[in-house]
């Protein structure tokens, strides 16, 4: 399937970030010609071009799509709940905006092959994730998947009016790997843990029970699936991309611990958070042929080993919530 991607022209929004920089290694171990647009300050592949700019700029994301053969659109702002919650309006607005702008931009050039990766957080809340259940006129688990959601209508209304079928849309569920956000600010639950543990936190303390369940899935798993969608397209709709694996917190911590010395306690006092939150990914099996195969634990040793070769690279990434008014 990769060698249909030698010698083509694709462009990777964000692909300086967690799955961008995998799905930037695919195509260039393939043979594409790569384009990167982020607005970190960080170089991922030698191999790739690499441009600073600002997509919630309409001109700009014209410019960058021209000519392109495929484009990934991964770009997005990724933060923890306390901050995706608390500076509601940093989340939402510029992520809206360079949604738009983007695949508005790949319409207006006739790009012929579009992937947009959305979110678990488009799903209203339950406790298993199938695509066959989705329905327009529920509410997103939480205001940040509003933002994921009306693009995933911009590409429905695309299919709509003009037939178009050259974009696909995938939506991941709890993604982790090299190149996660591992500023300990807004860092999310695995990336986390890693930099409560790196500083020595004795015992670890876990909010919760350890009983609640989710779906953890490795970046490289996420991008070879976002690969496939690319290549094969959705069919006007979008295909969950999970780990098809259940993992509860405590199985999270017990993974960690097999390879890292440290203590830890639960803390049942503090809330568990939603009892259990997978995915089905029948779909993107029978469609795409997608199948993750990374386990828990190897994905976990791999994010732990790069992050101590790369502690800081946060610094040199874009910050949205630094923002001030």
């Amino acid at each position: 399937m990769l060698e249909k991607f030698e010698g083509r022209r694709v462009l990777v929004t964000g692909g300086t970030g967690l799955i961008g920089r995998q799905v930037v290694k695919l195509l260039c171990d393939a043979g594409a010609h790569v384009r990167i647009v982020s607005l970190d300050r960080v170089t991922v592949d030698e191999r790739a071009e690499h441009v600073l700019g600002d997509l919630t700029r309409f001109e700009f994301c014209k410019d960058v799509t021209r000519r392109m053969d495929c484009v990934c659109h991964l770009a997005g702002i990724k933060g923890s709940a306390a901050v995706s919650t608390g500076m509601i309006a940093t989340h939402f607005v510029p992520t809206l905006m360079m949604n738009t702008n983007v695949l508005e931009a790949c319409r207006v050039n006739g790009v012929q092959r579009v992937v947009y990766t959305s979110s678990i957080g488009a799903y209203a809340s339950t406790d298993v994730f199938r695509e066959s259940d989705y329905r327009l006129d529920s509410l997103p688990m939480d205001f940040a998947g509003w933002a994921k959601r009306v693009a995933e209508l911009q590409v429905e209304a695309y299919h709509t009016q003009y037939g178009l079928e050259s974009f696909a849309v995938v939506r991941p569920s709890n993604v982790y790997g090299p190149g996660d956000n591992f500023d300990p600010d807004n860092a999310m639950v695995i990336p986390s843990l890693m930099c409560r543990i790196r500083r020595g936190e004795d015992p670890l303390v876990v909010w919760g029970d350890g009983s609640a369940v989710r779906d953890f899935v490795y970046s490289r798993d996420v991008a070879e699936g976002v690969v496939l969608a690319l290549c094969h397209g959705t069919k006007g709709g979008f295909v969950n991309l999970g780990s098809g694996r259940e993992c509860t917190i405590r199985q999270l911590i017990e993974a960690l611990n097999a390879f890292l010395d440290f203590r830890y306690e639960f803390d049942a006092s503090k809330p568990t958070g939603y009892p259990k939150r997978v995915m089905d990914i029948s779909l993107a099996r029978e469609r795409l042929g997608y199948n993750p195969s990374t386990s828990l634990l190897d994905g976990l040793q791999e994010t732990w080993a790069w992050y101590i070769e790369h502690e800081d690279e946060y610094k040199n990434k874009k910050n949205y919530f630094l923002q001030t008014a």
